[in-house]
C-alpha cells in the first residue's frame, strides 16, 4: 500500500462556536467510510500543536459515534473572547477552516490518482 497527504477539508467540513474565551469545532466526515480516519488521526493533541500559534492551552476531544463526528473544545485561542478581544473575528468562526487545513495521511492503492 501507499499513502498521501490529504487535507481534512478534502474529506470534511466543519462548524464552529465559542463560549467566553472557549472555542469549539466540530469536524464531521462527508461521507461515513472516513470516520475512522478522523478518530485515528486527529487527535487533541494534534489540534492543541495546530492552534499553539494561538494559545491554545487545553484541547479536549469528544466522540459523537452516532453522528460520526468529533468535536474539540479549545481553551484560550479566542484573545479574551467576544468582550475583550480586538481580533477581526472575535467568535473564532474562521478557526474551522484553519482546522480543516490540516493534514492527514491516507492509504492508496497502486494505480489510484495522486
Amino acid at each position: 500500500m501507499m499513502s498521501k497527504w490529504i487535507k481534512l477539508h478534502e474529506i470534511a467540513h466543519a462548524r464552529a462556536g465559542d463560549k467566553g474565551n472557549r472555542l469549539n469545532i466540530s469536524l464531521i466526515p462527508y461521507d461515513p467510510v472516513h470516520w475512522p480516519l478522523l478518530l485515528e488521526q486527529v487527535s487533541a493533541e494534534k489540534v492543541k500543536a495546530w492552534f499553539a500559534h494561538r494559545g491554545a492551552t487545553q484541547v479536549v476531544r469528544y466522540e459523537l459515534p452516532n453522528l460520526q463526528a468529533l468535536n474539540f473544545v479549545i481553551d484560550n485561542v479566542l484573545e479574551g473572547g467576544v468582550n475583550t478581544s480586538l481580533n477581526l473575528d472575535k467568535h473564532g468562526k474562521s478557526n474551522s477552516f484553519r482546522l480543516l487545513d490540516m493534514a492527514i495521511q491516507v492509504e492508496t492503492q497502486k494505480g489510484d490518482k495522486q
